[in-house]
């Protein structure tokens, strides 16, 4: 889908410029668009996965957002790209979780974490021989209904090669900004090599999917955290059967709006701490509301592909006792990033601190450790450790 995790929605401007008081706690610039490689560069037409996250300094952060404004604004002085000025900048300050941004591909950003966007309908990355491959179809998008699947392999759009071209620029072939323009796309599959026009449509992301299991628990698969995902899963949670337990899977779920991943916490918790950040220094907190349903026992299913505001739900519903957490170790994203308007117009997401669990623990570049730690069969033991759990004390 898997925009920035974000505490709310308004722009800031660099220190010469405007400073505002929005920040955003991205997981790699889920939701939007931006480089990405290594073995979980996995972006989605609506949503992306990053390299691994940056240790430097987060007291460089308001330097490196006037450095890239400065950076812009000469470039433009000289008739030059100001948006490729700033991401130079931004490069050279080490900030591996920094983006630079078009406009276009903000708006697209903003579009994404409404849960909604204009594309065919695919997931794409890099696979490990460097192609660009199909890793996830929208059911009933265009994509889907002109056949394409999971592990198709993407040669060209509209008639250009992609090999070579870092994801996100794959993606922007891919996003159209009108519903019913053609775009044509060269897969292969196998020894199957074909041409496909598929016309873009405006598709909704499905960040919940709600699922009776056979047991009688009911498992609350959520795939990124989008407006309206929070209460979502609060209705999953009060509408599940009297007694029943909850799966909540968490697994590939990258990230979105932290405030969603605080409200989800809100269905499981009777209010108190669901986690702190610091930004250059100083110290917040992030409350759930009072009355979340704390009877029902909870499994949290997790894996390397879970992420930043993911990965700030599980770690409160761990660290408060309140979930058992099954799986295998998580990304480990957890910097705080705040978005930063250019002379030009793009926007600059740059590090300005890292959030933390209720307990304290530090998540980028850690991640969380499961309870019971599971590679193959993980949801099959998540259910049976759901069948074992009783209510909660």
């Amino acid at each position: 889908m898997s925009g920035p995790d974000r505490f709310c929605d308004r722009l800031s401007r660099p220190r010469r410029i405007r400073r505002g008081a929005t920040l955003t706690l991205v997981f790699a610039s889920v939701l939007a668009t931006g480089a990405a490689t290594g073995s979980w560069s996995e972006v989605a037409e609506a949503g992306r996965k990053s390299p691994a996250p940056s240790t430097r300094s987060v007291a460089a952060s308001g330097d490196a957002a006037d450095e890239a404004a400065d950076a812009a604004a000469e470039a433009m002085a000289d008739g030059k790209s100001g948006k490729k000025a700033a991401e130079d900048a931004v490069s050279r300050s080490g900030d591996r979780w920094g983006s630079v941004y078009s406009p276009g591909e903000y708006q697209e950003f903003e579009q994404a974490l409404d849960g909604a966007y204009t594309g065919v309908g695919l997931w794409a990355r890099r696979a490990a021989d460097g192609r660009i491959e199909v890793s996830r179809v929208q059911r009933g998008g265009p994509a889907d209904q002109a056949g394409i699947r999971e592990g198709d392999h993407l040669r060209s759009i509209d008639g250009k090669r992609v090999a070579g071209l870092p994801v996100t620029e794959v993606v922007s072939l891919l996003r159209g900004a009108r519903a019913g323009t053609p775009v044509e796309l060269g897969l292969e599959r196998g020894t199957r090599a074909w041409s496909e026009t598929l016309h873009r449509a405006r598709l909704s992301t499905d960040s919940v999917t709600v699922t009776q299991l056979a047991g009688g628990a009911v498992m609350i698969k959520v795939e990124s955290f989008t407006k309206g995902t929070g209460e979502r899963v609060r209705s999953a949670v009060r509408d599940a059967p009297k007694g029943a337990g909850i799966l909540l899977d968490l697994r590939g779920n990258s990230g979105g709006l932290v405030s969603e991943a605080v409200t989800a916490a809100s269905g499981l918790v009777d209010g108190g701490l669901v986690a702190t950040y610091d930004v250059r220094g100083r110290q917040k907190a992030l409350h759930a509301e009072r009355g979340g349903d704390t009877t029902r026992p909870v499994v949290a299913l997790v894996d390397g592909g879970t992420m930043s505001a993911a990965e700030l739900l599980t770690g409160a519903l761990q660290d408060r006792g309140r979930a058992v957490v099954v799986g295998s170790k998580t990304f480990g994203k957890g910097s705080v990033q705040m978005p930063s308007r250019l002379p030009d117009g793009s926007v600059a997401e740059l590090t300005v601190g890292h959030y933390r669990t209720p307990s304290g623990q530090a998540v980028d570049g850690r991640g969380i450790t499961p309870d019971l730690e599971v590679e193959d069969g993980a949801e099959t033991r998540a259910e049976t450790v759901l069948t074992g759990l009783g209510p909660p004390s």
